[in-house]
């Protein structure tokens, strides 16, 4: 289980910059323009964080076949957490109310990362379900389905990469706006 609160009790991680890479990665990617512009994801905080999110999952799914993605995964965990902490505290979040809302981001994570996981045993439509709810305000399936082909390549795309391109953060997603359900 990745655990929010295990940078407290841990030593800095010889991975730091290995993490530091895949979350670029990740990042970069759930910037992508053409989610907003061609698949509706709603440009929003909440839109671009529930982005995120689907991007740290499908990565932390393929880091469980990696040697030593335990670590790896517990790390890309910690880094996320520490950014969302950062990002409130630059939005001007105060100190008391940044626990309550980690403590949101957390259960977000958690529940739609199940979610997710869920879907994909029940197929490709269960998958867009899930999306649709979770990153689409529950509108306009159609583009959800869009995003669930689009996360289903992505899956596949990880799936073939070797281990040193995911582990340097040099791999690549897919190109959403290519990408037909």
């Amino acid at each position: 289980m990745l655990w929010p609160f295990n940078h407290f009790r841990k030593p800095r991680t010889p991975l730091r910059g290995t993490i530091e890479a895949i979350y670029g990665m990740i990042v970069t990617q759930a910037r992508e323009p053409s989610f907003y512009r061609d698949l509706a994801v709603p440009d929003t905080v909440n839109g671009r964080f529930d982005l995120l999110l689907l991007h740290l999952w499908l990565v932390l799914r393929r880091l469980r076949s990696v040697e030593g993605g335990g670590a790896l995964s517990q790390g890309l965990f910690d880094h996320f957490c520490n950014d969302m902490d950062d990002n409130l505290r630059e939005m001007g979040v105060s100190d008391l109310k940044v626990p309550k809302r980690m403590q949101a981001f957390g259960e977000a994570f958690y529940g739609r990362t199940a979610a997710y996981d869920m879907a994909l045993t029940e197929g490709q439509e269960a998958l867009a379900q899930a999306i649709c709810k979770n990153i689409m305000n529950g509108e306009n399936l159609e583009k959800a389905r869009r995003v669930a082909a689009y996360a289903e390549a992505a899956m596949i795309a990880l799936d073939g990469i070797d281990e040193a391109a995911l582990i340097s953060g040099s791999a690549r997603f897919p190109v959403p706006e290519k990408v037909q359900p």
